[in-house]
């Protein structure tokens, strides 16, 4: 009997690819763990909310200084060896911040900041390992993969959290975090493609050289510009008009939970559809599920019912989820492979990069235009900027053609 069509064997029976699975996994959720662990401890008032603000701000800089040097390296030498240090300079990090937090500020704050690069350093060399160790026609579901792991993670970790904290002290939590940045660095598996070893050119010269490959990918700079948009407008006003929505026009905190909740729940219902579904123009559909962000700011914007505003979370929850599988899949696709992590690392410097600016400019705007301006002008950028990327040729299919 001949079959019209063959399947790719799931990548899920790949050991390689659990075992990078595995280490991606463990990386994020450290990476969500560590903010959510000091804010329990603002709680148990271990620290204060100005020394909270503190060390999140120093793990963000860390984080911004090491993805662009992290780019580099990890397209001179071998990825696998970049996430060994990177994993590793966090691992080292915790029991440091364990030891200091609630007692030396400067030296908790110090450790933040190399945790933050840590984290920062193997984003782009966890990227490029991808397309190292993972076959093309199998990127799509890995990346699918990966980021249903995120999605559990938020959805299950805060309960679970919670529940240790009842056990265990805030010391003992940073240790638990350093043991899964030991995981993230001690796991992944040796990648299969060859970079070339660093050569006589500076810092500068190679970091220029990927801002050059990127500009050869017009859909790459028009997506990049969209996503950028999107998380600097439209996440960073629902991050702070929610929680006033929820207070002051429903009376209850429920709400709250329910559109983060629901948020989380579309975007695992985004994942499993695209780990599937090969859509016919790939780039149209993942700039369309960018868009469908602009329901978050619309319902807050309207006064509907406290379901409509959870149901718009979980539509902005499935659409990021549609943008981003393809759009990682694309970026590794495309890119010249000796280039990938530097590209990549522009990737998480421009979009999770502004989204610290976003988040303090968006307060100074709502005191002095009000809530609704600043939701409604959300909105439209919400849904513009995606549409106007699609206007790209080459954004179509996220490449050329075929």
């Amino acid at each position: 009997m001949v079959h019209d069509t063959v399947r790719s064997p799931s990548v899920l029976r790949s050991t390689t690819f659990l075992r990078l699975w595995t280490a991606t996994t463990a990386s994020g959720i450290a990476t969500w763990a560590l903010p959510f662990v000091l804010g329990l401890a603002v709680l148990s008032r271990s620290l204060t909310a100005v020394e909270l603000g503190v060390l999140l701000a120093a793990r963000t800089a860390g984080f911004l200084a090491a993805v662009p040097v992290s780019g580099v390296l990890a397209d001179r030498y071998a990825r696998r060896q970049v996430v060994l240090w990177s994993g590793l300079t966090s691992a080292v990090a915790a029991p440091v911040l364990a030891a200091f937090v609630g007692n030396s500020l400067v030296f908790a704050a110090v450790a933040a900041v190399a945790m933050g690069a840590g984290q920062g350093a193997c984003r782009p060399a966890f990227q490029a390992l991808t397309a190292e160790v993972v076959a093309i026609d199998q990127r799509q579901q890995a990346n699918a993969a990966m980021t249903l792991s995120v999605r559990v993670t938020t959805l299950v970790a805060p309960g679970l959290t919670a529940l240790l904290a009842l056990f265990l002290n805030t010391q003992v939590l940073l240790l638990g975090i350093g043991a899964l940045w030991l995981v993230a660095a001690l796991v992944p598996p040796v990648g299969t493609g060859g970079t070339a070893p660093g050569g006589g050119s500076g810092f500068v010269a190679d970091f220029w050289d990927g801002v050059r490959e990127a500009r050869r990918h017009p859909w790459f700079l028009a997506g990049l510009g969209a996503l950028t948009a999107v998380i600097a407008t439209g996440y960073s006003a629902t991050g702070v008009v929610l929680p006033l929505v929820s207070r002051d026009r429903y009376d209850t905190e429920a709400v709250l939970a329910g559109a983060l909740t629901a948020y989380t729940l579309g975007a695992l219902a985004g994942a499993l559809l695209i780990a599937r579904w090969r859509p016919r123009h790939a780039g149209w559909t993942a700039l369309f599920g960018l868009a469908l962000y602009g329901f978050a700011p619309l319902s807050l914007l309207l006064p509907v019912h406290p379901f409509v505003v959870i149901a718009a979370y979980a539509v902005a929850g499935l659409g990021i989820e549609l943008f981003n599988v393809p759009w990682f899949t694309a970026t590794q696709r495309e890119v010249e492979p000796s280039k990938l992590a530097r590209v990549s690392s522009l990737d998480f410097l421009m979009s999770y990069g502004l989204a610290p600016i976003g988040l303090a400019l968006i307060a100074p705007a709502i005191s002095a235009f009000g809530a609704p301006v600043v939701l409604a002008a959300c909105a439209v950028i919400c849904f513009a900027a995606p549409a106007l990327a699609a206007l790209v040729p080459s954004s179509r299919d996220f490449g050329p053609r075929r």
